[in-house]
C-alpha cells in the first residue's frame, strides 16, 4: 500500500570510561521503538492485517534525510510503514536502494528485527551516551537527524550487531510527538520477551558486559511434550537471560537439533529470533493463530504437568511477517 510522502513521516518513528554494573542509564530499561527490515512491505502488510494487535500504515517512500553510514555519507530510497506491534511502537523499513545501514542488514540476513531503541531525555543525554559507548570501542553505524520549524529529532544506531547480534539505537526529539495520541490497537496484547538465537552464549555476554549491561545468567530447563513440525522431537537448547529492562531478554543456544533455532540461523543468520507473548489458554491462543494463517511448528512443556512451576510454549510460523517466529507462553496458575 502506498501513500503521499510529507516531511513528518521520520518524526512519527521518533523516537566517559565503563560504566558499573546496575548503573545503566534509566532509558534503558524500556525499549521505545522497534526497527525492523524486510523484504516486501506489501506481504508484511497483508500479514499485519491479520493481526488485531498490530496496527500498521499503508507504506511510504522517501529518501534518507542528512544521514550518515560508517562515518561517510548516507543514501537511499526506503519504503517505510509506521504503526504499533501490540504494545511498543514500531517502524517497518523497506530498503529499495542506497548505502544505507538497512539496506546492509537486508543484504546479510534478508527480513528481521533490525534495532531496539531507547528514547533519551535531551540530546545532551545522547552524546553523553555515545561518548560512553566510544570510549569501550562502540561506533556510530547510522545516524539519521532531521530539524524543522518547531521539531528536531536524531536517531542513531550503534555498530554493535558483530557482537552483540543485534543494533543497539538511540534517539531524541524535541517537541511534541506527533504520534502521542495514538494507542496500541490492543492493550491486552504486551510483549513478553524479545528473545535471540546466537551460536555461542559467552563472548556475547562479555561483549554486553563490557558496555554496561548485566551479564547473562544461564538455565536449562529439562523439557517434555515436545513437537518439532508436528512430529515428536529431541531438541534441547541452553537459554541466557539479561533483565536489566521492564520486558527481558532471552539469548538461545541449540544443544541439539532439529529445531526452529537452528533453521533461523542457516536463514537469517544471528539475531532477533522471536518475540513472546502470555496467554491465558494456550489450545485456544494456538487456534486463533491457527485460523489466521499462522501454523505451529515447534512446541513443549516444561515442569511436572498441572503443577506449580510448569507451563507450556508454543512458536507459530511468523516468517511472512517479518522474518521471525512468535512464541506464546502458558504458565500453570492453579484450578
Amino acid at each position: 500500500m502506498r501513500s503521499r510522502w510529507t516531511p513528518n513521516f521520520l518524526i512519527a518513528i521518533t523516537a566517559t570510561g565503563a560504566i558499573a554494573a546496575g548503573e545503566l542509564p534509566e532509558f534503558y530499561r524500556r525499549v521505545d521503538q522497534i526497527v525492523w527490515v524486510v523484504q516486501d512491505l506489501d506481504q508484511t502488510w497483508r500479514q499485519a492485517q491479520k493481526l488485531p494487535f498490530v496496527q500498521m500504515s499503508d507504506w511510504t517512500e522517501v529518501w534518507l534525510p542528512a544521514s550518515t553510514f560508517r562515518g561517510q555519507p548516507a543514501s537511499g530510497q526506503l519504503r517505510v510503514a509506521l504503526g504499533w506491534f501490540a504494545d511498543t511502537r514500531t517502524v517497518w523499513i523497506q530498503p529499495l536502494d542506497g548505502q544505507n545501514a538497512f539496506r546492509e542488514f537486508a543484504q546479510r540476513h534478508g527480513s528481521g528485527i533490525f534495532s531496539l531503541m531507547h528514547r533519551v531525555k535531551d540530546e545532551t543525554e545522547l552524546d553523553k551516551e555515545l561518548e560512553r559507548l566510544a570510549s569501550q570501542g562502540v561506533s556510530v553505524l547510522q545516524e539519521v537527524s532531521w530539524q524543522g520549524s518547531a521539531r528536531k529529532f536524531r536517531y542513531v544506531w550503534l555498530d554493535t550487531e558483530s557482537q552483540g547480534k543485534y543494533v543497539l539505537g538511540l534517539f531524541w526529539a524535541s517537541g511534541e510527538d506527533p504520534g502521542a495520541e495514538s494507542l496500541p490497537p490492543s492493550p491486552q496484547h504486551r510483549i513478553a520477551q524479545y528473545a535471540f538465537v546466537v551460536r555461542d552464549l559467552e563472548p556475547v555476554s562479555a561483549y554486553w558486559a563490557r558496555l554496561g549491561f548485566p551479564a547473562m545468567t544461564y538455565t536449562q530447563t529439562p523439557l517434555r511434550d515436545r513437537l518439532y513440525r508436528g512430529q515428536p522431537a529431541d531438541f534441547e537448547m541452553r537459554l541466557g537471560w539479561q533483565r536489566h529492562g521492564q520486558v527481558p531478554y532471552e539469548w538461545i543456544l541449540s544443544l541439539r537439533g532439529p529445531d526452529i533455532y537452528r533453521e533461523h540461523l542457516e536463514r537469517h543468520g544471528e539475531g532477533v529470533h522471536h518475540l513472546a507473548f502470555q496467554v491465558d489458554d494456550m489450545d485456544q491462543a494456538i487456534a486463533e493463530w491457527e485460523k489466521a494463517g499462522f501454523p505451529v511448528i515447534m512446541s513443549g512443556a516444561w515442569g511436572q504437568k498441572d503443577q506449580p512451576g510448569s507451563g507450556r510454549f508454543a512458536y507459530v510460523d511468523a516468517e511472512r511477517l517479518g522474518g521471525i517466529a512468535i512464541e506464546l507462553l502458558w504458565n500453570y496458575r492453579g484450578k
